[in-house]
């Protein structure tokens, strides 16, 4: 009853069209790798949903209906074939604040909020930005979600202690939970070898779960988490009071979701491409997962975003197209209605080897080779981003690691400014400049003159430089002003029209010629006043 509407509205929706569908590129081969693949998604989507849930303070339900919405929404309309999104732990931590403080009822009007300010960011295609992201920054995001992936599965190995309390399991159920881990990674390995028809994590799940439930061992399964079992969502409006106090509270919390849920998705969108060979897409995925939040906040789900872990195990089970995405997302409603009683019956030490494998494959671990070979800077940003992601969370990783990564490049380029003089034979100096002339290189660029020992004529030439922004301009001006004020004649060549356009006062002292260059500066101008910046 839900998808025809939710197909018609997403058609209206400027950028996400209906995806083709071409039957013919569905051979009963890549339809079973897509169904399996789909499969262990799902099972593996159970306990982090579950999990997840608890983290923001909700139901359990609540988490595995916004993995089922946001799972088939951006499998059908996303921008990459082969993602998988749903709850998340990223968003969770932002949540929980939230609960507590307004209950669950807010929750779901801030991600209805969340929802519309990613579909804006996908209106006004600010998913491009995301290419400003440098390489250092996303082996540092990878690694660190890695290790954060990793942690997150060291709960598994807790049991209830003394009052509400967890303690480390020992002896047997400690060896039974290591040693199942174990046994699910081995056959994740051993699978690939053998055959080829079943997804080697669905095998290790179940193989696994077969001996446990088998043989009754005694080891924590799904069901020990909350059971799963429920009925359809149900179309449900918030029930908060609309007023500017509510969107006072709900607006900061909405626009920190939508920040992180983007950036996890974008970053996840890369990743994936990079394994598929696809690129292109974020813009797409912006609003498919703007769309699919709004609609999550009204069926009582959490939200969620781009889930890199099962997105992993997706391809790497050879889920390449969007039916996998929706088979995982159409299995995981199967299991919350009829098979929930099965599933809870899944031994939690078979997830945790899938997600271990999923660890062990995502670690970029020729990042730690190259340390050595790269830039110190580079090898610097890789860590910082590394430790804020694990310590902190990824938007402020991600965040932080373009800024210093930007601070890096103009730094370098600051110190790239040089100029090399020659005297004419008529007695003019002739400064060539070397480098770009921006903000970070006006200081080195005004100790390369020396206007009381300069002749009479001095020629500045730019061939070799480019104007980059304001500070530049400003920078030129007031070098014109100094030989001014010692009747000194500066000439300035090899400025683009934009320059010659914007630069007030040496302006009349620009020489043009036909191999001027031709790039744009970037400035605040003002066509009516012809002033740039504080004005000259």
């Amino acid at each position: 009853m839900i998808k025809p509407t939710l197909a018609a509205f997403a058609g209206h929706l400027p950028g996400i069209a209906r995806p083709a569908f071409d039957p013919a590129a569905f051979t009963p081969a890549i339809i079973r790798t897509e169904l399996l693949s789909g499969l262990t998604v799902a099972l593996a989507l159970v306990p982090e949903a579950v999990a997840f849930a608890f983290v923001a303070g909700v139901h359990p339900l609540v988490g595995l209906y916004a993995a089922f919405i946001v799972g088939l929404i951006t499998a059908i309309f996303g921008g990459r074939p082969g993602m998988i999104s749903g709850a998340t732990g990223a968003l969770a931590v932002v949540m929980v604040s939230l609960v507590a403080l307004h209950g669950v009822e807010y929750l779901f009007a801030t991600v209805v909020l969340m929802g519309i300010l990613q579909l804006l960011a996908g209106v006004f295609r600010l998913g491009k930005f995301i290419r400003l992201v440098p390489h250092p920054v996303m082996l540092g995001f990878v690694n660190g979600l890695a290790i954060v992936i990793f942690m997150a599965q060291l709960s598994q190995f807790q049991v209830a202690g003394p009052g509400e309390t967890k303690v480390w399991m020992s002896g047997w159920p400690l060896f039974f939970m290591l040693g199942l881990a174990a046994l699910t990674m081995a056959i994740i390995w051993l699978t690939p070898k053998i055959t080829n028809i079943v997804p080697a994590p669905l095998a290790g799940i179940a193989i696994v779960a077969a001996l446990v439930i088998g043989f009754g061992i005694d080891v924590p399964r799904v069901g020990d988490l909350a059971s799963i079992k429920g009925g359809l969502p149900a179309f449900h409006i918030p029930t908060v009071p609309f007023t500017l106090e509510t969107l006072r509270i709900v607006f900061p919390y909405a626009l920190i979701l939508a920040a992180i849920g983007l950036i996890e998705s974008l970053l996840t969108l890369n990743l994936v491409g990079e394994i598929t060979g696809k690129r292109g897409g974020a813009s797409r995925e912006c609003l498919a997962q703007g769309f699919a939040n709004s609609v999550t906040g009204f069926f009582g789900g959490m939200g969620g975003c781009a889930m890199i872990g099962q997105s992993m195990i997706n391809v790497k089970s050879g889920g390449r197209t969007r039916l996998s995405g929706i088979a995982a997302a159409l299995f995981l409603l199967g299991f919350i209605l009829v098979a929930s009683g099965l599933i809870e019956q899944i031994p939690l030490a078979a997830l945790v080897g899938v997600m271990f494998m999923v660890v062990i494959g995502k670690f970029a671990w020729q990042s730690l080779t190259i340390l050595r070979r790269i830039p110190l800077t580079d090898a610097l940003i890789i860590g910082l981003v590394t430790i804020v992601t694990v310590m902190s969370d990824l938007a402020i990783a991600v965040i932080v690691g373009v800024i210093v990564s930007a601070l890096a490049y103009a730094w370098n380029n600051a110190t790239r400014i040089h100029a090399i003089a020659q005297e004419t034979a008529e007695g003019a100096k002739v400064y060539r400049i070397e480098g770009p002339l921006f903000f970070g290189s006006t200081d080195g660029f005004d100790e390369i003159f020396k206007p009381e020992e300069d002749p009479d004529l001095v020629i500045v030439d730019f061939m070799y430089s480019r104007v980059v922004d304001q500070s530049a301009l400003q920078a030129i001006e007031a070098l014109s002003g100094k030989y001014q004020v010692l009747g000194k004649t500066l000439q300035l060549r090899h400025l683009s029209k934009d320059c010659h356009r914007l630069l007030n006062r040496a302006g009349q002292l620009v020489v043009d010629s036909d191999d001027d260059p031709d790039y744009g500066v970037a400035v605040d101008y003002s066509v009516k006043t012809g002033i740039f910046g504080g004005g000259h």
